[in-house]
C-alpha cells in the first residue's frame, strides 16, 4: 500500500494538475500543434519528391534518395534535432535572429520526410504497371503519367500510414526542448517538466501525457475508419420504402 500512496501522490496530485492546465492549453497544446503540422508538411512534400527520385531510372537520383533516407531513418530522432538545432544556429542566427523553432520544425521535416518517403515510394510502387503503360498509350509522358495517374493512386492507398506518421510526429515534438526553447514556444512536454521541477512533483507530466493521448487517439480511430473505407468503400444503400421481402422477391424474380 505504501507503494499504491507513493505512486497516487507523486503522479495523480489534482492542485498540481489544474495549476499547470492553463498553460498547457494556452501554449504548450498550440505549439505542440505548430511543430506536429508544420513539419507534416514539410516533410510530406520533401518525402514526395524523395519517393520519386527513390524509383527514378537515374541513379544520381535514386542513390542520393536511398542515402538520405538510410541516414534519417537510422539516427535517433534527439540526436537529428541536435545537430540540425546546433549545428545550424549559427545560420539562423543570421537568417531569424536567436529563434531555435524554425531549426525545430527543420529537424523534425528532415525526420519526417525520410519516413513519409518510404510511405509513399511503398504506395508508389504498388499501382500495377498497366496503369502506367495505359497512361502512356494513351500519349502521356513519363513525367505526366507519374504526376497524374501513378502518384495520387499510390499516396491515396497510403493515407492510413501517413497519418500514423503524423502520431508520430505529434509525440517527437516533445523533443525539441533540447532546443532551448523560450517560455512562449515551450510545448506540452516542456511545459509538464517546468511545473514538475518547480513542484517537485510529477503530477504535471502525466497530464502531459494526457494531452498527448488525447491528439492521438482520434487520430488513431480517424487511420482505422479511412483504411475502411479505402479498402471496401461505401457500403451500399437501400432505399427506404424497399424492405429485404421486396429485395430477395426482386432478386428471385431476375432469375
Amino acid at each position: 500500500m505504501e507503494s499504491v500512496n507513493t505512486l497516487w501522490e507523486t503522479f495523480f496530485d489534482w492542485p498540481s494538475m489544474r495549476a499547470a492546465l492553463p498553460e498547457m492549453v494556452t501554449v504548450g497544446l498550440r505549439n505542440t500543434l505548430i511543430l506536429a503540422v508544420s513539419a507534416a508538411l514539410l516533410g510530406s512534400v520533401l518525402g514526395l519528391l524523395l519517393a520519386v527520385a527513390g524509383i527514378s531510372r537515374t541513379r544520381w537520383l535514386r542513390w542520393p534518395a536511398r542515402l538520405y533516407t538510410d541516414v534519417f531513418r537510422g539516427l535517433p530522432a534527439a540526436a537529428t534535432i541536435l545537430l540540425i538545432g546546433v549545428g545550424l544556429a549559427p545560420l539562423g542566427m543570421r537568417i531569424w535572429g536567436p529563434d531555435p523553432y524554425p531549426l525545430g520544425i527543420l529537424a523534425l521535416s528532415l525526420i519526417a520526410a525520410a519516413y513519409i518517403g518510404e510511405i509513399f515510394r511503398s504506395g508508389i510502387q504498388s499501382v500495377e504497371a498497366a496503369q502506367l503503360e495505359g497512361a502512356r498509350a494513351l500519349g502521356f509522358s513519363w513525367a505526366e503519367s507519374m504526376r497524374l495517374v501513378i502518384v495520387p493512386q499510390g499516396v491515396r492507398r497510403v493515407l492510413p500510414a501517413w497519418v500514423n506518421q503524423l502520431i508520430a510526429l505529434i509525440k517527437d515534438s516533445s523533443l525539441v526542448y533540447f532546443l532551448g526553447l523560450v517560455a512562449s514556444q515551450r510545448e506540452l512536454f516542456r511545459i509538464g517538466q517546468d511545473h514538475a521541477a518547480t513542484t517537485g512533483n510529477e503530477s504535471a507530466l502525466l497530464l502531459a501525457g494526457l494531452f498527448y493521448l488525447v491528439l492521438t487517439v482520434p487520430l488513431t480511430h480517424a487511420v482505422n475508419w479511412i483504411d475502411r473505407r479505402l479498402r471496401h468503400g461505401r457500403p451500399a444503400s437501400v432505399p427506404a420504402d424497399q424492405d429485404d421481402d421486396s429485395v430477395l422477391s426482386g432478386v428471385g424474380g431476375a432469375r
